[in-house]
C-alpha cells in the first residue's frame, strides 16, 4: 500500500478530523499532514459533536473539504449503563458531524465497527450483510451509521474492527499490561476477530480521500484469529515468555455480549480503491516494536 496519498491539485486541502486526540487520531492526522492535507485536529475540548449548533459553527468556521470522524463513545461495558451517553455521541454526534458536512459542501468519512453485527454468520461478514448488534454500543455506533446516510450523500461509513494503537487502551495493550506481573493468563477461543493497527487504518484513510468513492466499506488488516491468538501473537513479538491459557467467553461473563464472529471481508475496498492493508500480524508487530520504543523512553 502507498505511504503518500495527494489530494487533487487544485482542491481543498483543509480535513477535519474529530476524536483527533483518541487512538486512531493521534496515528491519522501526522498521515494526513504528511500527504499534504491541511488538518484541523479537534477533540472533545475543541468541538463536542453532541452540541449541534456548536458544531454547525465549528465547520462553518473551518470550511473543510473532508471531515474524518474519529470521535465516539467506545466504552463497550459501558455502554450498557450509560446508553443515553452513548447514543448522544455516536447517534447524534455522527448526524450532527454529517448536517456540519452539507452545510459546507464538505465530505464525511464515518469510522464505525465490526460490533454492529450479532456474530452468528460462519464466513467473514460483508458490507450488505445485515447487522444485528448485541450490545448497546453496537446499537448506537449502527444508529450513528444510519443518521450519516439520511443525512448526507457525500459519505463514506469505514467499518473497522479490533483496533489497537499506542496511543489507547485495547486487547494488545492490555496483555502486554497483564504480562508485567508475570502470571499466568487465560483468553478466549471462541471470538475470532480482524485485529487492525491503527496506523495502517491511517495510512488506508489517506487514501480513501484522496480519491472519495461514496459508500460502506470494510477496512481491516489481512488474515483474522481468535483473542487467544492474538495474545499469543502479543507476546511472542514483545519476547515476553509467559504462560496462555485457552478459556471461553462464558468464563469471562461482561456486561456487553460480544459478537463470537467479528471478521469483516474487505475485498471491496480492494476492488473500489485498489486498497489492502498489511496482515494483522504485521501490525502486531510493528505496534508492539513502537510501544517498546515508547516503555524504553528517549535516549540519554
Amino acid at each position: 500500500m502507498a505511504t503518500s496519498h495527494k489530494p487533487a491539485a487544485g482542491t481543498c486541502r483543509k480535513v477535519l478530523v474529530t476524536g483527533a486526540r483518541g487512538m486512531l487520531g493521534t496515528d491519522l492526522c501526522p498521515v494526513l499532514a504528511q500527504s499534504g492535507w491541511q488538518v484541523v485536529p479537534a477533540d472533545l475540548a475543541e468541538l463536542d459533536l453532541t452540541d449541534r449548533e456548536a458544531t454547525l459553527a465549528f465547520v462553518r468556521e473551518h470550511r473543510p473539504a473532508v471531515i474524518i470522524n474519529c470521535a465516539a463513545y467506545t466504552a463497550v461495558d459501558e455502554a450498557e449503563s450509560e446508553q443515553e451517553l452513548a447514543f448522544r455521541v455516536n447517534r447524534d454526534g455522527a448526524r450532527n458531524a454529517a448536517e456540519a458536512a452539507a452545510a459546507v459542501g464538505a465530505a464525511l468519512v464515518h469510522i464505525s465497527t465490526d460490533y454492529v453485527f450479532d456474530g452468528e454468520k460462519e464466513g467473514p461478514y460483508r458490507e450488505d450483510d445485515p447487522p444485528n448488534p448485541l450490545s448497546a454500543y453496537g446499537r448506537s455506533k449502527l444508529a450513528g451509521d444510519r443518521a450519516v446516510q439520511e443525512t448526507l450523500a457525500e459519505h463514506c461509513i469505514i467499518r473497522s474492527a479490533w483496533l489497537h494503537g499506542v496511543h489507547g487502551s485495547s486487547f494488545p495493550r492490555a496483555i502486554l499490561d497483564l504480562a508485567r506481573e508475570g502470571k499466568p493468563l487465560r483468553v478466549v477461543t471462541d471470538q475470532r476477530g480482524s485485529p487492525t493497527y491503527t496506523a495502517h487504518l491511517a495510512q488506508a484513510l489517506a487514501a480513501i480521500i484522496a480519491q472519495p468513492r461514496f459508500g460502506t466499506y470494510h477496512a481491516v488488516s489481512v488474515g483474522s484469529c481468535t483473542r487467544y491468538e492474538l495474545a499469543r501473537e502479543v507476546l511472542r513479538a514483545a519476547g515476553i515468555h509467559v504462560q496462555v491459557g485457552p478459556a471461553t467467553t462464558a468464563e469471562f461473563p461482561r456486561p456487553a455480549a460480544r459478537p463470537a464472529n467479528s471478521v469483516l471481508d474487505a475485498s471491496r475496498l480492494a476492488e473500489v480503491f485498489g486498497l489492502r492493508l498489511p496482515r494483522w500480524e504485521q501490525g502486531v508487530a510493528e505496534f508492539v516494536a513502537r510501544w517498546q520504543r515508547e516503555q524504553a523512553g528517549p535516549r540519554a
